[in-house]
């Protein structure tokens, strides 16, 4: 195909013409479709309905070592529940807290304590001047979220093939002491699924923070979340190599099984150093009586190990895998060579990253609602809703059907071009 950049003003004005009568066809089908979350489909959720065959009123609740689930106790989650979140995370079960359904919970407690209470005996961010965040971008729009909820000021860090850039990372870590947290989506990153590079994560571990309470959100919600049998990405333990770098206390790790049971009643995680989950408890002793022990317990006799996770997961990848590809295929052959759009082909993840041209995402996104396909809102994977460069949209193939999903990313494509088109005449003006 013809790269439009090459196009004269002729060739595109007829282009345009024949793109606006071909979108024009396509509003009149009526279409309504919803991809504006990565929400698991129902014949993922479907796939977990036996676990809810394990319990009833005849079930014996109690763990290995004969706690009743019931009752009150455990604060830091079953022992078998830490085990099965440690093994999913590659830490030793000492070192996790098991929460409730959701890992956005405990991101957003953790900020809410620190902002409160200081991080393990520290100032209590509330009481500070400024408090800053890094935010590697394109990112996950629940975490900017969580940060703009509290007045954090938040900074943008590129992405790059490896990860964040660190060299951005390290000067603002190291040598500014506002600088508080940074977010990490570090395998299968959302959106761009990229997973961090082996000297990625070192770096992080070897960060030497000028802010004592400085902490890594290391948001792991994709540990387990392949594509592929034959190829997986692997993600170096940050536990492990904080620990080798004699930063123990840096990182905070988090998982959910949100993706992998059920959406909205799965068990989460956290893992750190012994001194981070100890000032943790201190708030939760005060807090909570315990989450969902029976939950948790259902989990473990359910997967019973990290075998029956990778299991459940290959069924997910089984269902997903057919409408990624199916999306791919498309840009590929709709979009390939025209020189208006990039995008990223993930191993594993929940989401597709696609760039546009420069300030044709919003327009883009706003063309395909008018047509009945709902995005994710063009600038929500930066701090603030504010893409700069308007390039930026978050693909999520997950929930419609295959069908469903072939037709958007046609109408998607579709609209990718009209608007491409249309802004590379209003440049000739």
């Amino acid at each position: 195909m013809k790269s439009y950049k090459k196009m004269s003003r002729d060739e595109l004005e007829t282009l345009r013409t024949e793109l606006e009568k071909e979108y024009e066809d396509v509003k009149g089908k009526g279409l309504k479709l919803d991809m504006s979350r990565g929400k698991p489909s129902l014949s993922q959720l479907d796939m977990t309905m036996p676990m809810m065959d394990l319990f009833s009123s005849e079930s014996v609740l109690f763990t290995e070592d004969g706690v009743d689930c019931r009752n009150y106790g455990l604060l830091d989650g079953i022992p078998e529940a830490k085990v099965l979140m440690g093994d999913m995370m590659g830490v030793p079960a000492e070192k996790v807290i098991v929460f409730g359904n959701g890992s956005l919970f405990i991101m957003y407690d953790t900020i809410s304590r620190s902002m409160t209470h200081g991080v393990c005996g520290s100032t209590p961010w509330c009481k500070l001047d400024k408090v800053k965040f890094l935010c590697p971008v394109p990112g996950y729009d629940r975490h900017f979220a969580i940060t703009e909820h509290f007045g954090i000021e938040m900074i943008t860090i590129p992405m790059t093939p490896d990860g964040p850039d660190m060299d951005m990372v390290e000067e603002y870590v190291n040598n500014d002491a506002t600088v508080k947290g940074i977010w990490c989506v570090p395998k299968y990153s959302n959106p761009q699924g990229i997973t961090y590079s082996d000297e990625t994560v070192k770096r992080f571990a070897a960060l030497k923070p000028a802010a004592e309470d400085f902490r890594i959100f290391w948001d792991n919600a994709y540990a387990i979340h392949h594509l592929y049998e034959e190829v997986q990405d692997e993600l170096l333990d940050i536990i492990s190599e904080c620990e080798k770098a004699g930063n123990p206390d840096l990182v905070y790790e988090f998982a959910s099984t949100s993706k992998v049971s059920f959406a909205g009643a799965g068990i989460a995680a956290v893992a750190a150093s012994q001194k981070n989950l100890d000032f943790m408890k201190k708030s939760m002793t005060i807090q909570t009586i315990g989450f969902d022990k029976i939950n948790q317990l259902r989990h473990v006799q359910y997967f019973k190990n990290l075998d029956g996770l990778k299991a459940q997961m290959k069924k997910h990848a089984d269902i997903m895998r057919p409408k990624f590809e199916a999306v791919l295929s498309i840009f590929d052959k709709e979009l390939g060579g025209l020189g208006i759009a990039g995008w990223i082909k993930p191993n594993g993840g929940y989401f597709i990253s696609f760039d546009t041209m420069e300030g044709c995402a919003k327009t883009v996104v706003e063309k395909c609602k008018e047509a009945g396909v709902v995005l994710t809102g063009a600038g929500a994977t930066y701090p603030y809703g504010k893409d700069d460069k308007d390039t930026n949209i978050r693909i999520a193939p997950s929930f419609p059907t295959l069908e469903e999903m072939t037709q958007a990313a046609e109408l998607f494509t579709l609209c990718v071009k009209l608007v491409s088109a249309e802004k590379i005449l209003q440049s000739l003006n």
